[in-house]
């Protein structure tokens, strides 16, 4: 059977899983694998730009709804220019900046769906956003990248969800091995394409 879809992947897990009574539960089941699988992934395909826009006088900024994890963040300046802005732990912006301090941001932080920038800005500036996204749920969209360049992936993450409701404790070890093997060669086969063409350099000491 071909794994090109939702309605595909939910087929295969009812035969692999050799039930017929789970039709209920299966979308919960891939609602946690994907939850999985975003703690678990970073691909060069899930890196996203976006242009968020600040506050003058405001120093929370929401962060992309399909957002994991920044790989970087600038602030773009009056002048245009982009400068790249550090990640300090919320105490030091909670203890060393209030909402009188103002300025052109060069620190953030992140609080619950928020960023949190520092001095707070003086103008409405724009902030660069380069992040690792979720990939978009097949539930709602049918399928995604992931599942039609890497369909093993994701029929053993959603089995082991499977596997942990029925309580078949041999089968969650098969699946978990499965997927994560299935990782761990998609993310070593990211990371080196990532690198190629690079030349090796020795440093000199």
């Amino acid at each position: 059977m071909a794994l090109a879809n939702y309605t595909d992947l939910l087929a295969s897990v009812a035969n692999w899983a050799h039930r017929s009574d789970l039709g209920a539960v299966l979308p919960d089941f891939v609602t946690m694998a994907e939850a999985r699988i975003s703690r678990d992934l970073r691909l060069r395909k899930q890196i996203s730009t976006s242009s968020l826009s600040c506050i003058a006088g405001t120093c929370e900024v929401a962060i992309p709804a399909d957002w994991l994890e920044f790989e970087n963040l600038s602030v773009i300046d009056a002048g245009d220019t982009k400068r790249q802005l550090t990640y300090v732990p919320l105490e030091h912006i909670v203890t060393k900046y209030d909402s009188s301090f103002t300025g052109l941001p060069t620190l953030y932080t992140i609080e619950g769906d928020n960023l949190l920038l520092a001095p707070t800005p003086d103008a409405a500036y724009s902030v660069e956003a380069i992040y690792y996204a979720r990939f978009p749920s097949i539930i709602t969209n049918g399928t995604n990248w992931l599942l039609t360049n890497h369909p093993s992936i994701y029929l053993a993450a959603v089995l082991i969800e499977v596997f942990f409701y029925t309580q078949n404790a041999e089968q969650i070890k098969a699946n978990i091995t499965r997927y994560d093997d299935g990782l761990r060669q998609l993310q070593t086969q990211d990371d080196s394409a990532t690198h190629s063409g690079s030349v090796l350099r020795v440093k000199v000491v």
